[in-house]
């Protein structure tokens, strides 16, 4: 969801990477179902395994509350946002934390100097 969303708010050009220690296979029919709600289709996107090369070359390495295991780089800001894992939840639980996620993409774009307003 927040690649998604930071790559359909980014008014600048950026290069956006969704993934993990240990992605899954597919995203969520629920989340699929919450972000059509808001006009973004997730339906294909499809979460990739990062590498140190991908980690290395990020301006900011955002992980949500998985316990993901990230490699540290010097110069890349890295954040955890402890939100709710969508894994088994309907698309009404998972509003919530889509709307968490936006707000967050939102104020990390801005610091990023990527977006002048939402």
């Amino acid at each position: 969801m927040a690649a998604a969303f930071a790559g359909n708010l980014a008014q600048k050009p950026v290069e956006i990477f969704s993934g993990g220690s240990s992605p899954i296979e597919q995203v969520y029919p629920g989340v699929v179902t919450a972000m059509a709600e808001v006009g973004i289709d997730v339906a294909d996107a499809v979460p990739q395994r990062w590498t140190d090369e991908v980690v290395a070359k990020a301006d900011a390495v955002i992980t949500m509350g998985c316990g993901d295991e990230c490699p540290i780089f010097p110069g890349v800001s890295y954040d955890d946002w402890p939100l709710p894992d969508p894994a088994g939840k309907t698309a009404e639980q998972i509003r919530p934390i889509r709307d968490q996620i936006r707000a967050r993409v939102v104020e990390l774009l801005e610091s990023l100097a990527l977006l002048s307003e939402a």
